[in-house]
């Protein structure tokens, strides 16, 4: 007779789906293009590390934040082009994401959360689970929780769509044709603020995100996302 302990280890082996190819690849496009735009946008933010709020702001006019970074006139100039080239692509990768998972409908099997989830009970449940880190079961390892759901739509329709508005709002070539996209936010050095306002943002998401997946089990998560599989008793999240 088989032994219940090998049968709970052939259980461990069994590949369970957690993401399809249009994740896997967007994802991996996506990390080296934020990677890419945080180099070239430290870069740009040293050659005048000051905030401003309004229309204007140089060294001469009072700032709203002074970051605590060295000024070094020079590199931003270098740097621009490669910002630039970076956000393309992560313009082009995200809207590609976004119009492959309306068609193979990732949004709404994936990351659409049900309407008995959005309970605050079982949100917080779900949020006192992950700083318990409490191991999932089988069926909770190859799906997204109710917090992970609301958080991914958050990122995808809010934050990323705020990066490319404030981006282009400081763009002159861009407010030029739509002035709208800066005077809606109260001008171009407001834009900027609001950018870097959205990349604070992102590097909290990052950084939740890598320790979650550190705890979770580093490589196996990697693994998923590179694959595409998780083993059934893993402990992805």
């Amino acid at each position: 007779m088989i032994s219940e302990a090998r049968v709970e280890a052939a259980i461990e082996t069994i590949p369970v789906p957690r993401h399809i190819v249009l994740v896997r690849v967007t994802h991996w496009i996506i990390v080296l293009s934020v990677v890419g735009l945080l180099v070239s946008g430290i870069g740009i933010l040293v050659g005048h590390p000051r905030l401003y709020w309004g229309e204007t702001g140089s060294l001469a006019t009072a700032s709203l934040i002074d970051l605590p970074i060295p000024l070094i006139i020079g590199p931003s100039v270098w740097y621009r082009p490669y910002h630039f080239f970076f956000a393309w692509i992560l313009v082009l990768t995200g809207l590609t994401y976004m119009a492959g998972s309306f068609i193979t409908h990732h949004f709404r099997k994936d990351l659409l959360p049900a309407k008995a989830d959005l309970r605050w009970n079982r949100m917080l449940g779900v949020a006192l689970e992950h700083l318990a880190w409490k191991r999932p079961d089988a069926d909770a390892a190859s799906t997204y929780n109710v917090v992970q759901r609301l958080t991914y739509l958050a990122v995808v329709f809010g934050l990323f769509p705020a990066f490319l508005w404030t981006g282009l709002g400081m763009s002159f070539g861009m407010t030029s044709v739509f002035p709208i996209l800066a005077t809606a936010l109260g001008g171009h050095q407001s834009a900027r603020t609001l950018h870097f306002v959205c990349v604070v943002l992102l590097l909290l998401f990052v950084m939740v995100h890598i320790l979650m997946i550190y705890l979770a089990g580093f490589w196996r998560t990697v693994r998923a996302m590179i694959t595409g599989y998780v083993p059934q008793g893993g402990r992805v999240r």
